[in-house]
This record gives C-alpha cells, structure tokens and sequence, in this order.
C-alpha cells in the first residue's frame, strides 16, 4: 500500500513538475516576441504560370527540365510543324509573287503620271505650231489672190504679158493647197491632243488597277503573317523568367490546345502567406516592413514587405494544429520578399516573419 502511494505521489510531482516546466516554457516564448513586433508564421509561396499550347499537335521535341532555370521566351518544347511550315513557304511564294506585281504596277502608274503631261504639253505646242502654220498659209493665199485678180486686170489693159499672170495665178493655186494641208495639219494635232487629254482617264484607270493589286498584296500579306503565326504557335516558350516546377509532356505525346506543358515560379517574386488574428490586424498596413527567417538559414535574415492584406476574415485554416485556434477569425496577409539572394528560398519552406508595428502600438 506504502508503494502504491509512493507511485502516485511521484507520479503527480512529475506531473506538476511537467506543468510548471511547459508554462515556463509558454511565458518565455510569448516573452520573446517584443510588443513592437507581430509574429506571422507560414510557408514561402510563388505565383505559378503554365507555358500552354495554342495549337493542337505532337511533340516533337522537349529542351527543358524540371529543375531549369529559363528565360522568358525560351523555347521550351516544339510541335511537329511539318505542315505548317509548308503552308508558310506557300504562303511566302503566294506573297512574293503578288509583291513584284504590285511593284510594277505602281511603277508603271507614276511612269504614266510623268508621261501624261509631257505628252499634253507636247501636243498643245503641236497645236499652236499647226495654227501658227494655217494663219501664215491663208494670208499668203489671201495675197496670192489678190495679186492674181491685179494682175488679171493688168493684162487685160495690156500692161503686163500673160506669163506673168499665169505664173501668178499658180502661185495662188500653190497657197491655196498649202492651206488646205495646214488645215489638215491642225486636225491632226487637235486630235493628238484630244487623245493626250485622255491620259488623265488612263491615269485613273491604272490608278484603280494599282489598288485592286495592293489589296491582293495585303491579303497575301495577311495569309503570310496568319501562317508564321501558327508556325511560331508550334514553339511552346516560357511566359516569365523562372524555374521550371513541374514537366507535365514528354516527347511523342499529343496535345490539345490550351494543355500546360510546364509548371513555373519566379524565385525572384516570392512570398509568405500567413494570417492575423482579427484584434491585431489593425496593427499592420500595407508597404509594412518585416524580418522573415527559416529554418535552413538560421544565421539569416530576408527583409519583406507586407503587399496584401485581406479585406474580410475567415476561419483559421486546416492546418493550424488545436481546435481553439481553428475557430478564431483571421486575416490572411502577404509578405513579399524584397530579394531571394542566390534563389536559396523556394516554394513550400516554412518560415516566421516578424513585423514592425507602429510606434503608436
């Protein structure tokens, strides 16, 4: 009997003594967080970005691995693009080919527009000339025949000999004729100039064939530009600079469009989520400094900045381990780190960040 109280006094000491041991031990942590700072536990987090296909096909060929650190743009993973890169050089053949005809059309339309007006100009001189000539033509004739018609009656009085009136008379007859011919002459040239002043409509005419060829040159154009794009959809790149996370193809498979293919986080842009209790968050404003640790890096200190503060609360997640604390209100927050020297943090590291509070507080 002596033993079996000896036990249990024992056992109650060990137990009191445990008591007091896991009290001590909760004073001296609350103790260790200053007033001036709030405690915020959590994980390091990353925004994911998915390097999709556009278009549907076999993959034809993976460069990069889980693990790779890529660049935005890089290419990550290529399509069999055997048919559209078909369909491009048709397309490029198709453009080039419309291209020279649009080419010489427009040459041969300013050609035109510098003909035109030579050949007006040249016609209208034609013109004044064939008048010049006619005008010159009938008042020769006109004295011709006046001379005539004197001599006419010279010979009748017997003055001069009827050679002289002869030789007058064919001369009349010779300007008479040069008339006619500079008359004709003048048709001509008005009718050539006629025929120059409807340059202008051929001017319009090539201008109208000119815009028919150019918009088949744009649509060429836009055949051509519609199937380099395809052909570049064949090309899966990386949306941002970061490391790959997760590899989700491999060679042969076929995909649809909008598949991810590859998993990235930028290690440049990481965060802590952690939440706060309802009656401290008033404590914290945005653009808040705060000092993050973890335990790989005990000697280290990353310097974040509070970047996200809920605007409703909600029930403490899940994962906090007792039931009381579950059922308290928080409000989730985020802490971005200011930098990831070396990318040492990554996705899924748990850590503590403390934040400074307001003098005021």
């Amino acid at each position: 009997m002596q033993t079996h109280t000896k036990t249990r006094l024992t056992v109650g000491l060990l137990a009191v003594i445990a008591l007091l041991l896991l009290t001590s031990i909760y004073i001296n942590t609350r103790s260790t967080t200053p007033d001036h700072l709030l405690k915020v536990n959590g994980r390091i987090e990353a925004e994911h970005y998915l390097a999709s296909t556009k278009a549907a096909g076999k993959i034809l060929q993976v460069s990069a691995q889980e693990g790779d650190w890529v660049k935005a743009g890089q290419v990550l993973a290529v399509l069999d693009d055997a048919q559209v890169r078909a369909r491009v050089t048709q397309a490029a053949a198709a453009y080039g080919a419309v291209l020279a005809q649009y080419k010489a059309a427009q040459t041969g339309l300013e050609l035109l527009k510098k003909q035109v007006p030579l050949q007006v100009a040249s016609a209208q001189a034609t013109v004044d000339h064939a008048k010049a000539m006619l005008n010159s033509a009938q008042a020769s004739s006109l004295q011709a025949n006046k001379d005539t018609e004197r001599y006419r009656q010279l010979y009748a009085k017997g003055t001069i000999e009827k050679h002289q009136l002869e030789s007058s008379q064919l001369n009349a007859e010779v300007l008479r004729d040069q008339v006619q011919v500079a008359e004709m002459a003048l048709i001509q040239a008005q009718k050539a100039l006629a025929e120059a002043d409807l340059g202008d409509d051929q001017v319009l005419v090539k201008t109208d064939e000119v815009a028919a060829v150019k918009a088949l040159t744009l649509q060429a154009q836009a055949s051509l530009m519609e199937a380099m794009s395809v052909f570049e959809d064949m090309k899966i790149t990386a949306p941002i600079d970061g490391v790959i996370t997760k590899r989700l193809v491999n060679v042969g498979e076929v995909v649809s469009p909008g598949s991810g293919l590859f998993d990235l986080v930028n290690l440049d842009a990481l965060y802590l989520k952690g939440y706060v209790a309802e009656n401290r968050i008033g404590q914290i404003h945005l653009n808040q400094k705060a000092d993050l640790k973890v335990d790989a890096f005990p000697n280290q200190t990353f310097a974040t900045t509070v970047t996200y503060i809920a605007s409703q609360a909600e029930f403490t997640p899940k994962e906090v381990q007792t039931q009381d604390e579950r059922v308290k209100l928080v409000y989730a927050v985020k802490l971005l780190l200011d930098a990831n020297p070396e990318h040492r943090l990554m996705p899924g590291i748990p850590a503590d960040a403390w934040i400074n509070l307001p003098e005021s507080h």
